[in-house]
């Protein structure tokens, strides 16, 4: 018989896989401290993401019951990373692992919107730009465009000035 406690976290587990849309990553993350995994969730916390510890048995009857893919990393202790940008994720995880002396957490896959990723899969995620770095990159260059005009603009203007002085010196000489 089941206990309560697996219940709720099982309960838990697929109400979050239902608001990600089926969109998480799975992460090792044996061998952090307990003030080290608080660092996790605050770096994660940080960039629209959060970790939630479960027991792989759960995450397979989760996945199982919402249909979702089966993954072949549910070996050994597993976290499960929730994320609204998965870059920004992927980033804070890889960054956490390059401070760590241990190299924890370690990717071991995930979901990106029903696509199984692998561990290598979630290393280049990491290596892609944010969104808002994109959305600055846009903004970038669709303000070129309207930047020359304005200067082309301005240099009509400065040409117009200066003929207008050239004639008035000219008439007043």
């Amino acid at each position: 018989m089941p206990n309560k406690r697996n219940i709720a976290l099982l309960a838990a587990l697929k109400e979050n896989l239902e608001r990600a849309h089926g969109s998480f990553f799975l992460v090792d993350y044996q061998g952090l401290s307990a003030k080290e995994t608080h660092a996790l969730r605050q770096a994660l916390k940080e960039k629209g993401a959060r970790l939630f510890v479960a027991k792989n048995t759960l995450i397979r009857i989760a996945l199982e019951e919402l249909g979702l893919p089966k993954l072949d990393g549910l070996s050994g202790p597993s976290a499960v990373v929730f994320y609204q940008d998965p870059v920004a994720a992927a980033k804070a995880l890889q960054e956490f692992a390059k401070k760590n002396p241990k190299g924890i957490p370690q990717a071991k896959g995930g979901l990106l919107q029903g696509q199984v990723l692998s561990a290598k899969d979630l290393v280049a995620l990491a290596e892609l730009p944010t969104m808002d770095e994109l959305r600055a990159e846009l903004l970038g260059v669709l303000q070129a465009p309207m930047a020359e005009l304005v200067g082309v603009l301005g240099g009509v203007a400065r040409e117009l000035v200066g003929v207008l002085e050239a004639y008035a010196e000219k008439k007043a000489a």
